[in-house]
């Protein structure tokens, strides 16, 4: 297990490295594997950016975010401006069905809330609406409501999360109640905990995933 002032070294050098981090000003502590993010940004996107480069590191268990998203005064995008290009922006993209979602903006918050088949689409549209100009934060309640009517099948969840290369060597347990998955067991890395959560995902008829892998080095 990395020191504290290793583990620390290595978050700041992988923040650096992103170029639309560079200049950012994001302050860094770790106690025991769990990262603190703090700082100011000024966007949403680069928010994420740092938060995505920290799990990335290797020896990260877990991450504590406290960046704020502080626009200043050069940003003009009041709340309608902001909920008219989310609606937008939906509208353009394919993998949004946006005749089944709806919107909210309050203070540049914005509030996904509907009803999507698959949690790709769920994605899609948080995704959609980062970049956008004047989004401090998102809070996405899209729900997964799938029409299909079976089981869904265990032991095929199972198999694709051995098929993934970077899984194949994880003791992973597969729970299946009705439309929910649950994942249990431990994985060396943020990564391998996240395709674990995406290989259940992508079974047809599944509308939740409780992704309670530990991540232990």
């Amino acid at each position: 297990m990395k020191k504290n002032d290793e583990l620390q070294k290595d978050v700041q050098d992988a923040i650096r490295w992103e170029p639309l981090l560079h200049a950012a000003e994001i302050g860094v502590t770790v106690k025991d594997g769990i990262v603190t993010l703090s700082g100011t940004v000024d966007s949403y996107r680069k928010k994420l950016e740092a938060e995505e480069a920290a799990r990335n590191v290797s020896g990260v268990k877990g991450i504590a975010e406290e960046i704020t998203v502080h626009l200043g005064p050069a940003s003009s995008s009041n709340d309608t401006d902001i909920a008219a290009d989310v609606v937008n922006t939906f509208k353009g993209n394919s993998e949004v069905p946006d005749d089944h979602l709806s919107v909210e903006v309050e203070q540049g918050w914005v509030t996904l809330s509907g009803k999507v088949k698959w949690n790709y689409q769920r994605e899609a549209a948080e995704k959609a609406a980062t970049n956008l100009a004047g989004v401090k934060g998102i809070s996405n309640y899209i729900e997964i409501r799938s029409n299909h009517g079976d089981d869904i099948e265990k032991a095929a969840i199972e198999k694709a999360i051995k098929r993934n290369s970077s899984l194949k060597d994880c003791k992973i347990k597969v729970q299946v109640s009705g439309n929910h998955v649950n994942l249990h067991g431990h994985v060396s890395t943020f990564y391998q905990k996240d395709e674990a959560g995406r290989m259940a995902w992508n079974a047809s008829g599944v509308t939740m995933v409780g992704n309670e892998l530990l991540v232990e080095h």
